[in-house]
């Protein structure tokens, strides 16, 4: 099965986002008089699932009677500011790719393969982090974006992974997806693909026991030969 492709999920993977999202969200509250504040042992647990809209759902489906509730266009609207917010704190320069990432992309586009994005997060989201880290648009780092607001389902369910696969035109059986998290896994997997996990801050304690590697980054001397024979 030779090597074609890799597919990158973007939060935690290509780099630690996680905490300026958070910031974002948070930021995004006060302003809109909330009391909500997310703590770091909070938004592990809201990690779990996935979207952000999803996610203040979640959380305030969990609030006690009496507690303010926003509707489905307030969160829509409430999330484009925290969006927003989540570009503002990247284009300050805040956020570095994890060790190994941009090696493996040169190393990759350079060994004549595709490099493609497949992501629970929206597309603004993936052209603020590719703007911060490396200065250009998404689309002169990546082959394809697939984004969460592109398709119907989030992971877990597989629907970016297969648009991913749609845009490469190529079969699973010559991709290998790059994960953090067990919700990312679960979604590669339905899409029958074979998954590389590189556990971040948020998703150390995840069960990635389904996933084919997993290493600590993505440094050239911790990837798998699969990988490294391709880059040869």
């Amino acid at each position: 099965m030779k090597l074609k492709a890799l597919i990158f999920d973007v939060d935690g993977t290509l780099a630690e986002t996680e905490e300026a999202h958070r910031a974002a969200f948070n930021s995004t509250f006060k302003s809109w008089g909330l009391d909500w504040n997310w703590s770091v042992d909070d938004y592990r647990q809201l990690l779990k699932t996935t979207g952000g809209k999803e996610r203040m759902r979640a959380f305030q489906a969990s609030l006690p009677e009496g507690e303010r509730r926003l509707t489905d266009e307030e969160i829509a609207k409430l999330h484009l500011e925290k969006t927003k917010a989540y570009g503002d704190i990247l284009a300050s320069g805040q956020l570095e790719l994890r060790p190994g990432v941009a090696d493996l992309i040169d190393a990759t586009k350079c060994a004549g393969l595709k490099v493609t994005v497949a992501t629970t997060t929206n597309t603004p989201n993936v052209e603020a982090l590719c703007q911060c880290c490396w200065g250009k648009p998404a689309l002169e780092v990546f082959d394809h974006v697939s984004a969460g607001d592109m398709v119907a389902h989030k992971k877990p369910a597989p629907d970016v992974f297969l648009l991913s696969l749609e845009q490469l035109g190529l079969p699973a059986k010559n991709c290998i997806a790059i994960e953090d998290s067990w919700n990312g896994v679960l979604s590669a997997l339905g899409a029958d693909l074979r998954v590389l996990v590189t556990p971040s801050a948020y998703t150390d304690t995840d069960d990635f026991s389904d996933a084919d590697w997993v290493i600590s980054s993505l440094e050239r001397i911790n990837l798998p030969e699969d990988i490294n024979k391709s880059m040869a």
